[in-house]
Order: C-alpha cells, then structure tokens, then sequence
C-alpha cells in the first residue's frame, strides 16, 4: 500500500513539473497582444536609397517586415518572393500594403546591395540596412533571433527569425505570417491588416 501510494505521489509531482514546464515554455514563446505597439526602440538605420529609417518609418500604412539578409539560401529568397506574389493576388485592394526587409547580415549588405536585393524581387519593399550596433538595437528591439554560423574560409551564413510580422498604421503589432504558410491564411490575414488600416 504504501508502495502504491510513493507512486502515485511520484506521478502526481511529475506531472505538476511538466506542466509547469510547459507553462513556461508557452510563456516563453507569449506574442504581444493584438494592437500593442512594440519594438519601438531607438534605431537610425538606412534604406536602400540611403534615406534614413527610424521606427516612426514603419508607421503610415499596413506593413509586413521580415529581417533576413541577402546571401539567404532559401528561407530569405522564398519569403520576398511570397511578398510579391502576395502584393500580386491581392491586386488593387493590396495598394495600401507595404513591405520592408531589414538585414541581419550589415557587414556584407550594404544599401546599394541589399536595395538591388529586394528590388529585383519587386520595387514595393523597401530594404532596409545600418551599422551593426543600430541594427543590433532593432533586432533587440523586435526580438528578433540572429547568429552567424561559420562556414568554410571567412564565409558565414545567419540563422535568424524567419517570421513575417505584420503591422497596422501605428506601427501596432496585429500577428505573424510564418514561413511556409498556406498562401490562403497569408492572405485572408493580410486582407484583415488591410481592413483595418
């Protein structure tokens, strides 16, 4: 009897442990709420033309950003190419919709490369660059994961955040498009940003 009784107490304490596990995971991973303005910070970066870029630059008009950086072997690529294809279906409803793609990669992608980058996908995002402390300050301020993984010689490849955030007029956090996500949720949630300004 007691034996049975040590072992249910032994289940009852590891159950509580895992679930308080996955209490703090879940806290971990908690997004802002819907509307709530965040990743404001203090940043002076570039965009491709070399006009300046504060976070008052994300404010005015429904906006998708996405940080990666122009040597991307896939995720990067795919994704711009979504924005554009998104910005395509969407056709005259999607006028108001902007695309901005920061760089996590300022050492190498300098705003005439990473504004060639975008641009040669379509001429509606805007890339956006910087010395690597104001950068370092926007991915802070965005949470935005990012690692330099060396490679073979001097050559390195970014792991990063691979999450398009999306943004109403304020700059106010509305939800996420992940990467590889079914193009009709994409869109019905753009469409959504899109209503509502």
């Amino acid at each position: 009897m007691a034996t049975a009784g040590l072992r249910i107490t032994r289940i009852v304490l590891w159950t509580v442990v895992v679930l308080v596990g996955l209490a703090a995971a879940g806290l971990y991973f908690v997004k802002p709420p819907v509307g709530q303005a965040f990743g404001g910070g203090d940043y002076a970066l570039v965009d491709g033309t070399g006009k300046p870029f504060t976070p008052a630059s994300l404010k005015g008009g429904p906006t998708m950003l996405f940080f990666g950086y122009t040597h991307c072997p896939d995720v990067c690529p795919a994704t711009l190419s979504d924005m554009a294809s998104w910005f395509e279906q969407l056709g005259p409803e999607g006028k108001p919709l902007r695309a901005v793609f920061v760089t996590v990669d300022p050492e190498r992608d300098t705003p005439a490369i990473i504004n060639d980058y975008a641009h040669a996908v379509s001429d509606r995002i805007t890339a956006v660059t910087g010395s690597r402390p104001e950068i370092d300050k926007m991915l802070k301020a965005w949470g935005i994961y990012s690692k330099k993984v060396p490679l073979k010689g001097d050559d390195y490849s970014m792991d990063h955040t691979a999450t398009v955030f999306l943004l109403d007029g304020e700059a106010g956090f509305e939800g996420t498009i992940a990467y590889e996500e079914d193009q009709a949720t994409a869109l019905q949630k753009l469409r959504n940003l899109i209503a509502k300004g």
